[in-house]
């Protein structure tokens, strides 16, 4: 498996961002490595997504910086320039991704059905989003379909929290979570940093607990 997904393998948990304002980048990028989650999914849901992506991969390459949300060929392709180290889309787009194994770039589709586990099987990714994963049937859902397709592993996204992070990272075909718990929109507006270290280390400490690291 490739390097940098072996790396949110061992953290077991990605922090997915969405900022208002590039500038709360680096302040958050400090909790983030304070609180034991040095891992940042940021989105490109708004405008200030590239740019903190840029920022946090400049001033914290010990970071390991995605982009998330990425819908189309040109997102991968700033969100690459910017220095982001792995690209996150919420459905299996063929474009982003072949574009994103071109560039030798880890992507991580979002993937629901059999069908599109198979064109990431068919494209040679090991590891596929699974979002909305509660409402897509969770992880008795991730289980099923792991008995046919026991080269994957997952990252389920969506209604992931601290009421069941343990049992998703429980199952050894999930890689990591995805979840915005921990950094949530009015911890990041209110500058309520240290309130998102707090969070990283309580959800860093469950990782350990389960996998016994």
């Amino acid at each position: 498996m490739n390097t940098i997904l072996q790396q949110i393998g061992e953290l077991g948990i990605v922090p997915v961002i969405a900022l208002a304002d590039a500038q709360s980048a680096l302040p958050l990028a400090d909790a983030l490595v304070a609180g034991g989650l040095p891992c940042a999914e940021v989105t490109f849901r708004t405008a200030a997504g590239e740019e903190a992506i840029r920022l946090i991969a400049k001033k914290h390459p010990n970071i390991l910086v995605g982009a998330g949300t990425v819908l189309t060929t040109e997102q991968a392709k700033r969100a690459i320039d910017a220095g982001a180290r792995f690209v996150v889309s919420p459905g299996f787009n063929p474009n982003v991704v072949d574009f994103c194994v071109e560039q030798r770039i880890p992507v991580i589709p979002g993937c629901i059905t059999p069908t599109e586990m198979e064109q990431a099987i068919e494209r040679g990714l090991e590891v596929v989003k699974f979002f909305p994963a509660e409402q897509a049937g969770g992880l008795s859902f991730i289980k099923a379909v792991s008995a046919p397709y026991p080269m994957l592993s997952f990252v389920p996204t969506g209604g992931v929290g601290t009421d069941n992070v343990a049992d998703y990272l429980s199952f050894g075909k999930v890689l990591a979570c995805g979840g915005s718990w921990m950094v949530r929109k009015d911890l990041i507006d209110g500058g309520r940093f240290d309130e998102i270290e707090v969070l990283c280390a309580e959800a860093s400490s469950i990782v350990k607990k389960v996998r016994k690291v």
